[in-house]
This record gives C-alpha cells, sequence and structure tokens, in this order.
C-alpha cells in the first residue's frame, strides 16, 4: 500500500485523484442503492438477490406435535450478486480501519514509508484474520467437526450448510475479492502487485474450489487453522514496528507455521486421500453435488501439497533473509569496537617507542655527564 498524499487542491470529478480519494463514500452510496430497493416492492425482488443469503432448504425433522424445521442453504450463481454485495462492504469497512484507526496510529508513530505501508497490511489483515478466526471457531465448535473429526468426509456430498456456514464462505469471498480494487485505491507499487495477485489469488481458489466441490467442512477447519497462525504472524509484525526490540513472536510464529503445514497436509491426506476414498458415494454426479472420484481427489491434493510447499518456500527464504540481516547487524556493531582497539593497540605500541628513546636518551653518557656538570 502506497501513503496517500493529502492535498489542498481539490481533484476534478471523475479522476483518479477524486476516485482514490472519495472511493469510500461513492462504494457507500452504491451499497445503499441496493438497502433501498429492499423498500419498494418492484426492486425488492432484485434487490434482495444482492443482500440476502439465497438457496434456502427447509428440511422438517419430526413428524406429529413435536415437528422442527431447520433451515439450510446450498450454493447456486446467485452467490455471485451476494458475493459482490459483501465486497462493497468489505471496501467500506477496510476504509472505515483505514482512517479511524491505522492513519490516527501512523501519525503518532512517523514511520518511514516502507513501514507505514507494511504497518497497513499488517493492521487490515489483523483485523480480518481475527474476526474471521472467532467466527469460524465458533461455527467449528457449534458444528462439532472437532470433537467428531469422521465428520469432514462423513455424508459427503455436503451440498447443504447452515446460516452461519454459507454466510461465512460469502463474506470471505466478498474480503478476498474486494482486495483487487483495492490495490487500486491505495495507490500499490508496481513491484508489490504481482506478490500481491499470486496472494489474493491463492485465497480465492481455495476458498471458492472448497465451496463448489462441498468440501466446505474440511475447508472451514484449514481456513481457521491457517488464519490462527497468520494472525500471529501480523500481530507480531505490528508489535515490531512499535517496539524494534520485541521480536519474539516471530519464534512462536515460525514454530506455529511449520506445525501448521504439517496439521494441514495430515487433514487432508486424511480427509481426502482416506477418508473420500473409503466413502460408498463414489463417482461423477453434477446434479448431486458429487465430485468424489480419483481425479478430483488426486487435484486437491495436489493443490493443497503444492501451496502448503510454495508457503514452507517463502517460509524458508523469509528465515534465512532475517539471519542475513541479523548477522550483518552483529557485523557492523563488532567493527567499530574491532578498530578501535587496533587504534589503541597502535597508540600504545608509539608510545612505548617514544617511552623506549626518551628513557634511552636519559640514560646516555652525554645526558649523565651534564648531569654530574
Amino acid at each position: 500500500m502506497g501513503i496517500r498524499k493529502k492535498t489542498n487542491k481539490n481533484p476534478s470529478v471523475f479522476s483518479h485523484e477524486f476516485i482514490i480519494q472519495n472511493h469510500a463514500d461513492i462504494v457507500s452510496c452504491v451499497a445503499m442503492v441496493f438497502l433501498l430497493g429492499l423498500m419498494f416492492e418492484v426492486t425488492a425482488k432484485f434487490a434482495v438477490l444482492f443482500v440476502t443469503v439465497q438457496y434456502n432448504v427447509t428440511i422438517t425433522t419430526n413428524e406429529g406435535p413435536d415437528e422442527n424445521s431447520i433451515n439450510f442453504f446450498h450454493h447456486g450463481l446467485k452467490d455471485l450478486a451476494t458475493v459482490f454485495f459483501y465486497m462493497l462492504v468489505a471496501i467500506i469497512m477496510h476504509a472505515i480501519i483505514q482512517e479511524y484507526v491505522l492513519d490516527k496510529i501512523n501519525r503518532r508513530m512517523h514511520f518511514s514509508k516502507t513501514k507505514h505501508s507494511k504497518f497497513n497490511e499488517s493492521g487490515q489483515l489483523s483485523a480480518f484474520y481475527l474476526c474471521s478466526c472467532v467466527w469460524g471457531a465458533s461455527i467449528l465448535v457449534s458444528e462439532h467437526f472437532l470433537s467428531n473429526p469422521v465428520r469432514l468426509w462423513e455424508g459427503y456430498p455436503h451440498t447443504l450448510m447452515s446460516f452461519q456456514m454459507k454466510f461465512f464462505y460469502i463474506c470471505q469471498m466478498g474480503y478476498w475479492l474486494h482486495a483487487l480494487p483495492e490495490l487500486y485505491f491505495q495507490k500499490t507499487k508496481k513491484e508489490d502487485i504481482l506478490r500481491q495477485l499470486v496472494y489474493i489469488g491463492l485465497y480465492l481458489v481455495q476458498i471458492g474450489g472448497a465451496y463448489l466441490l462441498n468440501l466446505n467442512r474440511l475447508g472451514l477447519v484449514l481456513l481457521v487453522l491457517h488464519y490462527f497462525v497468520e494472525l500471529l504472524f501480523h500481530v507480531s509484525r505490528l508489535l515490531y514496528f512499535s517496539n524494534e526490540n520485541k521480536q519474539g513472536g516471530f519464534t512462536i510464529w515460525a514454530i506455529l507455521f511449520v506445525l501448521g503445514r504439517l496439521l494441514t497436509l495430515s487433514l487432508s491426506v486424511l480427509t481426502i486421500g482416506f477418508g473420500l476414498a473409503g466413502s460408498e458415494q463414489q463417482g461423477l454426479d453434477l446434479p448431486s453435488g458429487n465430485f468424489n472420484v480419483l481425479i478430483v481427489r488426486t487435484t486437491v491434493l495436489a493443490a493443497i501439497c503444492v501451496t502448503q510447499a510454495f508457503m514452507m518456500w517463502k517460509f524458508i527464504n523469509f528465515q534465512l533473509r532475517r539471519w542475513r540481516e541479523h548477522a550483518q547487524t552483529q557485523s557492523m556493531k563488532k567493527k567499530p569496537v574491532a578498530t578501535k582497539s587496533k587504534s589503541s593497540k597502535k597508540e600504545n605500541k608509539a608510545n612505548g617507542v617514544n617511552g623506549a628513546v626518551t628513557s634511552n636518551g636519559a640514560d646516555s653518557p652525554r645526558a649523565r655527564k651534564e648531569k654530574s656538570s
């Protein structure tokens, strides 16, 4: 993210600078159009596609007087409209956090340009990861996925989702889609755009794949695990920016990062490689949402393994760079001491020679003769 410089000049309407400075207000007006559409009967049918979660299915569990109805949801093309609306909401929330929290801290801390950009990135992602971890963990507890891991593959295909589960995925896709226009709104540097696009693309492919292939339970567990590790990293980076001596969080993050990758691979192989492979529901059936065939399982496992290997490669490079920088700082600290000790040795040696010359001159026969006279 680049630094947005505020100027007194008012940019021309619909210019790039005008859109960047007022993008939150423009997006808010677009979102208000959909909300106002719910108030009128003519536009309500259209607006409801964007605001509310679609594809509701009501299932009756008991018959008779103890009849109980439960609402479930499945996915479809109308979800694209809902994801678009919550992408607008994510842009608005991004601007609120930036203006009312991060910008105020930046003014007090007086960060450099590089630290300013990284601080904004970590601040935004820390807020998102924290909310997603708490929300996802509550779903895992309520759905009993942690107490009974067999439910990760039992009863596949998992075409029906609870409201919280589906809304969680809608918000996740909306958030990572909002990161694409934010590259323009935040004036991201050209050298950082490719890294950000790879970062965003991996999230969209993984989350969208789990959602469309009805692997939403496994996807939820892996997302919460990954978000927790990433939350620790960005919180550690925020603490480091406030005080460079606070680096203990990076050590804890490094340990949990490696454990997180191993746990991700273990859960993926257990669920896809063993659980779904031994399931009775085998075969490709698009109407019923069953993708439990060998080629799909192999592709999903390969995608997860490649992603984890890519993350480990980036992690190793990050650690090596940190060690090199630490070694350079240590050598820079030792160099002045070494030069000082060398210069002091030279001075002592010179003083010793001068002292020897002086003493030799004082003890010479000529000097003794002058003393006796």
